[in-house]
């Protein structure tokens, strides 16, 4: 079953825009897809002549995506999904992760990028036995989202809310945390909170590529301190091993010895 919710005057009927980089469609070349223009290659290449980790971090973002979900499905019994500002579709999406294990898990995502829109029918391909919704919404209008997500999910039952690299598109951090209480709010309890975002504190190149890239005229991503991404948390209870970088939380058996980078990320339960 599939459900395109999208309003009218979406970002659907905008134009898009291939003259600005965008970090959508930069994060999608950077883990080697195609759905970006020469401007995002450009963007990209100069982020990675003054950082080549951060094609690292974009799949340790991924992979910490994949293994979070998993947990989610085969250990916690999660069978809905929430998942704000989701990007151009890659390997392993939420629905493809979730609907392996579980075929009647439902997954909404929400973004309000045309491109992506564009891409939803890629995005909303599920089982038959589940649900995939895509919704068009901005992460700064909560209550739309509820509304719309609603449709697809029973807030009656536990859901997982997925916030992976969007926080870091609210520039503003007290609006940022108010975003996040008003969602986990919605969620009943036994619900769950997934957080990653990149970090300040760990890679200094990092920080500076990053600072140039918001100069360059695309949508700028703010960098937090780990204190700062862990009080997203607040009021749930944190599984182990708490809020640390991707790479090292839960790593899979035969990973090897993982580094921690510049991405931080989380998984609490609501009590």
């Amino acid at each position: 079953m599939s459900d395109p919710s999208t309003t009218p005057g979406s970002a659907a009927q905008q134009k898009i825009d291939t003259s600005v980089p965008h970090s959508a469609r930069i994060w999608n070349y950077w883990l080697g897809g195609k759905d970006n223009y020469p401007v995002d290659e450009r963007a990209g290449d100069a982020y990675t002549a003054v950082f080549p980790g951060i094609v690292t971090i974009a799949r340790g973002s991924r992979a910490f995506l994949r293994r979070t979900i998993t947990h989610l499905v085969a250990e916690e019994g999660i069978r809905q999904f929430l998942d704000i500002g989701t990007g151009l579709p890659t390997a392993d999406n939420t629905h493809e992760v979730a609907q392996r294990l579980a075929p009647e898990a439902r997954i909404v995502y929400v973004d309000n990028d045309p491109m992506v829109l564009a891409h939803a029918r890629a995005l909303l391909y599920s089982t038959p036995e589940g649900a995939t919704a895509y919704v068009d919404a901005d992460v700064l209008d909560p209550d739309t989202v509820l509304s719309a997500a609603a449709r697809t999910l029973d807030f009656g039952r536990p859901v997982a809310l997925v916030l992976s690299n969007v926080l870091g598109h609210v520039p503003d951090y007290d609006r940022a945390r108010s975003v996040v209480s008003r969602l986990v709010d919605a969620l009943p309890s036994g619900s769950f909170l997934s957080v990653n975002d990149g970090s300040r504190g760990v890679d200094p190149d990092f920080e500076r590529a990053q600072d140039a890239y918001n100069e360059s005229g695309a949508a700028p991503y703010v960098l937090r301190t780990v204190d700062r991404i862990t009080a997203f948390f607040d009021g749930l209870e944190l599984l182990e091993p708490g809020v640390v970088p991707v790479t090292l939380w839960r790593p899979e058996a035969g990973a090897g010895d993982p580094e921690p980078i510049g991405e931080h990320g989380g998984l609490a339960r609501k009590p």
